[in-house]
């Protein structure tokens, strides 16, 4: 495997105490270390192999953003500097160096906060159907990739396997409180205008996204990650076409790739060809260029 790979974060004496399909997180009491590993996943099942650096791209692409939406809602960012961890991390940094967060523990929010500015993905299948998209009533005679007269905040619930479930905004409201509810909404709705807007002046198009919020004494937190490939839909401005799909700067490489082989999807995927690696790492730097402006990690 590739040296620059980092799948498995585990120290010799201690494992993460929670491994998603591409974060690992350490449980430090009132903190955790959040770890973006170089894994990734497509159709809900995480490769045997990673991607080359892409926990590190998306980890910079996160603190980018943190930093451009500072003003509109505290995030839960102590330090990415790895002099600031614990020192069985730094004694490892080759493993953890650039692609950590030492964060705020928050009491998360049990719904994922969805805000769609085009509509694609579920949403464009859900309006296929009955002309919504979460039960929010969309205009009739659109089609694939088509601009929304106003972004939309269409929440999900978080799965512990599988597809999250669209939910509409009444839903959520049920679920964490209607005061809450709209808080967050209104939030999000603000960092994705924002976001697409500084995007936009990249030469990128902020199809959509997905934000996680916590709650730190009452105070509503932005966490996790946040306007990455892996959370959100980009698309190259020079190239946007409504009526069609759009090409990406995610993991639509490896989709396409595992769409093409035999494969059932319900048991393990095959390892990924270094070709198909090599692309998903691009598209991955190139989406790290355009937005920070930085040529390299």
């Amino acid at each position: 495997m590739n040296p620059k790979v980092v799948c498995d974060t585990k120290l010799p004496n201690r494992n993460p105490d929670i491994s998603g399909k591409v974060r690992d997180i350490y449980d430090l009491g009132d903190k955790l270390l959040l770890v973006a590993t170089d894994r990734i996943s497509a159709f809900d099942w995480v490769n045997p192999v990673g991607i080359p650096d892409k926990g590190r791209i998306l980890t910079q692409i996160s603190l980018f953003w943190f930093e451009k939406m500072a003003d509109l809602c505290r995030n839960h960012l102590i330090s990415a500097d790895i002099a600031d961890f614990p020192a069985e991390f730094q004694e490892h940094a080759e493993i953890f160096a650039g692609r950590s967060m030492l964060v705020h523990k928050c009491n998360m929010l049990p719904v994922e906060i969805v805000v769609r500015g085009y509509l694609a993905g579920s949403g464009l299948k859900e309006y296929k159907v009955s002309g919504t998209v979460c039960n929010i009533k969309l205009p009739e005679g659109l089609v694939e990739a088509s601009k929304l007269d106003e972004p939309i905040y269409t929440p999900a619930t978080k799965a512990t396997d599988g597809h999250d479930i669209n939910i509409s905004p009444e839903e959520a409201g049920k679920v964490i409180g209607e005061e809450l509810n709209q808080r967050v909404s209104d939030t999000a709705m603000t960092i994705y205008k924002r976001g697409r807007e500084l995007a936009g002046e990249r030469g990128i198009i902020l199809c959509d996204t997905k934000f996680e919020f916590g709650l730190l004494n009452d105070e509503l937190i932005l966490a996790d990650e946040i306007l990455t490939p892996d959370s959100s839909r980009f698309w190259p401005a020079d190239q946007y076409a409504p009526g069609q799909p759009q090409p990406s700067y995610d993991k639509q490489f490896v989709r396409d790739y595992l769409e093409s082989v035999n494969w059932d999807k319900n048991s393990p995927p095959p390892p990924l060809p270094e070709d198909v690696i090599e692309k998903t790492r691009d598209k991955y730097m190139e989406a790290y260029r355009q937005l920070t402006g930085k040529k390299e990690l």
